[in-house]
């Protein structure tokens, strides 16, 4: 596996046409990552949690022949398996898991009660990687693996402290991931852990140092760069390598 800091965002190929299955888009970063892929003229297939409208609905009804919803709650293995079966005739370039969620930060990880700590695994570390083993099959060979990680999973840079159960998360994550690219060794797949940097968003919170246009745009471009380049990348938005 690789980790090196290959990305070059201003040299990304062009991927207009490309095929996307985006988990977990219907808000937030993944409503972004859904907006940027179809403006660049991308085929977008994009889940939801629920049967509720969202705002991916709204992007939809403006680019309905590059935009396809399907449902899924990625802590439910049934919905994965039924949701593969519904993608059984169909091959993406990018498969990129964005579905995730955050607790209140305040406390240590002890503090935390059992029921949210169960929250906050199961949806940021074990069920990406269920949607990653049942859905392999629906990306190309050569294609692209990517989840959104955050740079709170690097065990290297936390110095500070704070957000234990989220930052807990996302290490879970990054490790199973890295597990995950060791079992598929000397395959051509690309694969991603992106830290999209702190961004305003409902998740983020409005104090966060980034927009969604000075982060997004960059997590395409990255991802687009790094296209090509077996192994595991743990990288930035910009492209940068980020300390395990």
């Amino acid at each position: 596996m690789t980790t090196t800091n290959s990305a070059r965002p201003a040299d990304a190929p062009s991927t207009s046409g490309s095929r996307v299955l985006l988990i977990g888009a219907s808000r937030g970063l993944g409503l972004a990552l859904a907006r940027e892929w179809t403006q660049g003229g991308r085929q977008v297939v994009a889940t939801v949690r629920g049967s509720g409208r969202t705002p991916l609905h709204d992007l939809a009804d403006t680019c309905a022949e590059q935009i396809e919803i399907e449902t899924v709650d990625v802590t439910e293995p049934a919905q994965i398996a039924t949701l593969h079966d519904r993608l059984a005739d169909r091959m993406f370039d990018l498969l990129f898991v964005n579905a995730g969620v955050a607790n209140k930060p305040d406390g240590t990880v002890a503090q935390t009660s059992t029921d949210e700590f169960t929250r906050v695994m199961v949806t940021n570390a074990l069920g990406p990687l269920r949607v990653i083993e049942a859905l392999q099959d629906r990306v190309e060979p050569a294609g692209t693996i990517g989840v959104m990680s955050s740079g709170q999973g690097s065990v290297a840079n936390n110095e500070r402290g704070g957000h234990e159960v989220y930052r807990g998360s996302k290490a879970a994550l990054n490790t199973f991931m890295r597990s995950y690219a060791a079992r598929h060794h000397g395959e051509p797949r690309t694969l991603v852990l992106m830290a999209p940097g702190w961004v305003r968003t409902d998740l983020g919170g409005p104090d966060a140092r980034y927009t969604i246009d000075e982060s997004i745009p960059n997590v395409v471009r990255t991802l687009d760069a790094l296209k090509g380049s077996p192994g595991l990348h743990y990288v930035d938005f910009l492209g940068r390598t980020v300390a395990w």
